[in-house]
């Protein structure tokens, strides 16, 4: 501790100096990333830790790593073009409102615009991500206030509306690493059409059509187990949304072989990408620690019966924006069961 806080001393003297007070802007942020804020409250209620949106956002961003590495490394620059587009679509909208509301651009696009990116087929054509990106970001956020007053995750709005807007793009435009030919098949798609089964191998490593992002099932886990260690990401939330998915998987696939095995559910489509980087963001999701348990149980059932009686191969998109909505409920309820004598 002693020596934290030499360096975090040092840091601090640094950006103070006459001679490098027009750098101190990065020696703040420098010390926010590696030690968090060093403000405290005089009064109640009091910080309990380190966290604040400038160490969130980059430890989420050191936990998008591997997947955006790999998504580069397989499918070339264009995955490239499409995340630069993503971030310089929603930065316009970001910059607009700042200089509207006559406040401080906010990190909280940093994050937003990569996984917004990731979750897009990597032959989407980039008008395509500017339209959803500008989409996510403006109806998905900041009509409700910026960053931390957002209902819904604003990455999931704009891929829900160029879904939804342009079906066949969605629906046509994936292919597998390394591969110039494109292809409607996913894995997941593949199995519900003629049930077969990719090897885990495959999925595992990524060298399968899917999202750009979500294919690399390794770099996923890795990334979500870091934000967990971190203590950015609640565990509770991913472990009871897989946990969910499991079970149901593993006793709908003995009642009936259509219904995907729990480990092939469990590794297919977004759903690894979802309930690591998506279901866990703070803002959208519940603040007690029983909802978080029923908001991650409510989003594997959803996507189970999605996945496996619906129309529509995927379920996670759809599941986490349905339960981002109910997270004001669900605390509620939570919060009027624990204080039954008080008026909430």
């Amino acid at each position: 501790m002693k020596q934290q806080s030499k360096v975090q001393t040092l840091i601090h003297q640094m950006g103070e100096k006459k001679s490098l007070r027009r750098f101190k802007a990065i020696f703040e942020t420098m010390e926010g990333i590696i030690f968090g804020t060093s403000i405290v409250t005089t009064g109640a209620p009091h910080i309990k830790d380190h966290i604040e949106i400038k160490r969130y956002m980059s430890f989420a961003i050191i936990g998008l790593l591997p997947a955006t590495a790999v998504a580069v490394y397989y499918y070339g620059l264009y995955a490239l073009a499409i995340i630069m587009t993503s971030y310089v679509a929603g930065g316009i909208v970001e910059v607009s409102f700042a200089i509207l509301r006559d406040k401080e651009i906010e990190e909280g696009f940093l994050v937003t615009g990569l996984i917004f990116a990731l979750v897009l087929p990597p032959t989407l054509p980039l008008w395509a991500v500017a339209i959803g990106s500008v989409f996510g970001t403006f109806f998905g956020k900041e009509i409700f206030g910026g960053t931390g007053r957002n209902i819904f995750n604003p990455a999931l709005v704009g891929r829900l509306f160029i879904t939804i807007a342009f079906p066949q793009l969605m629906s046509v435009s994936w292919k597998e690493p390394f591969a110039d030919v494109i292809t409607s098949a996913t894995p997941l798609g593949v199995f519900q059409i003629s049930g077969e089964m990719t090897p885990y191998w495959d999925l595992l490593m990524g060298m399968h059509a899917g999202s750009m992002g979500e294919v690399f099932s390794i770099g996923i886990i890795a990334g979500g187990i870091f934000l967990m260690l971190s203590k950015v990401s609640n565990w509770r939330i991913p472990v009871s949304y897989l946990g969910t998915v499991f079970v149901f998987s593993l006793i709908g696939n003995m009642i009936s072989p259509n219904i995907a095995p729990p480990v092939f559910s469990i590794l297919t489509g977004g759903l690894l990408f979802g309930a690591m980087f998506m279901a866990t963001d703070p803002v959208t999701g519940p603040t007690t620690r029983i909802g978080k348990y029923i908001y991650g149980f409510g989003c594997g059932l959803l996507t189970f019966l999605i996945r496996s009686f619906a129309g529509y191969t995927e379920g996670v998109m759809f599941s986490i924006i349905f339960m981002n909505g109910l997270n004001p409920l669900i605390d509620h309820f939570v919060l009027k069961t624990i204080y039954r004598n008080n008026n909430i």
